[in-house]
């Protein structure tokens, strides 16, 4: 398939030209002289305010809102869905209330724009990088909605804030790009569930549904084999040294635990902090179904009292990328 194709052709290029650089931040004049390609699709966007360098910022192909955002998102009963059992979905609580996300959905359209439980939410999964992180959408009282830009950054969406127009990084939940450049978004406490985990917790519960079923093959997998290639998809960097790229990690505190080491322990006892794996939950980005997917299970993340924690799973090379001192545990 194309993704496929374009990831062999990349490699070929990494092979004879080594690896790019990250680049470091633009000055103010740095930024507007490369912003010159984006003038025309984003005029709103003070791209005078940059707190990276824009040659970082590469196309993933659709442009502005090609993949369209869901703002008025509908919801049914936990009886009333229709998913695997493995199927893997966003679990949100918040007041005692819960809603599942599920990843058939998210993987078409990146963004959800809700209101939950009195909370107004951002609720996104960044393919590429594996990142499903949930984000309170208030800035200094301001509710912020949010599309995709179409834009990467190594690999992570960029997303825009419709607001402003400024331009924000998924992983970090900052605002790189724009009026609103050095703002940050709150991460809520979320977790990355099977539907039959999440169904079984919350009876009551309400399901992310397609206004449209026919708008797009929800279930299908655009991006077959992902997982199981050897680097990351229109990635530009470094890679880590101590695990695969690929790798499936979660980022709690001041660690990461690979999922492998996860899997084989089961349950880890780290500075106060318990992490368990299960099996159970399909990858969104193995087989040409979701269902069909290779069982990656669940891993979750507590207090040693029990208390929630609020964690990222995402690959070991979006951690190198982002914050390339934190340790990632993958042996005793």
């Amino acid at each position: 398939m194309i993704l496929r194709w374009a990831s062999s052709i990349f490699l070929v290029i990494i092979f004879f030209c080594g690896l790019p650089s990250l680049a470091q931040n633009s000055t103010p004049k740095e930024c507007l002289q490369e912003a010159r390609v984006y003038l025309a699709d984003w005029p709103q966007t003070d791209f005078s305010k940059c707190l990276i360098d824009l040659t970082d910022v590469i196309s993933g192909g659709p442009g502005k809102d090609g993949i369209p955002a869901i703002d008025h998102p509908v919801f049914v009963p936990v009886s009333e869905a229709d998913l695997a059992p493995n199927a893997p979905v966003i679990e949100l609580v918040i007041r005692d209330r819960a809603r599942a996300y599920p990843l058939e959905v998210l993987i078409w359209h990146e963004i959800v724009n809700d209101q939950f439980a009195g909370t107004p939410v951002a609720v996104t999964y960044c393919p590429l990088c594996n990142a499903a992180l949930v984000f309170d959408s208030r800035i200094e009282g301001q509710v912020m909605d949010f599309g995709t830009t179409g834009n990467l950054r190594r690999s992570d969406l960029i997303m825009y804030d419709r607001q402003t127009e400024s331009w924000w990084q998924q992983y970090t939940g900052q605002a790189i790009i724009g009026e609103m450049a050095g703002a940050q978004l709150t991460l809520l406490a979320n977790a990355l569930v099977s539907w039959q985990e999440f169904a079984r917790a919350w009876p009551k519960g309400e399901v992310l549904v397609p206004a449209d079923p026919m708008f797009r093959p929800y279930g299908a997998n655009p991006y077959v084999g992902y997982d199981a290639s050897k680097f990351p998809f229109l990635y530009q960097g470094s890679l880590p040294e101590v695990v695969p790229a690929m790798e499936r990690v979660v980022v709690a505190g001041d660690k990461a635990w690979s999922f492998s080491f996860l899997k084989a322990k089961k349950k880890v006892r780290d500075e106060g902090l318990v992490i368990t794996w299960v099996p159970g939950q399909a990858s969104a980005l193995a087989a040409r179904t979701i269902d069909e997917g290779t069982d990656v299970g669940t891993v979750r993340v507590q207090t040693k009292d029990g208390d929630p924690v609020i964690y990222k799973i995402t690959f070991a090379f979006v951690v190198h990328a982002f914050e390339p001192d934190r340790p990632i545990v993958h042996e005793d």
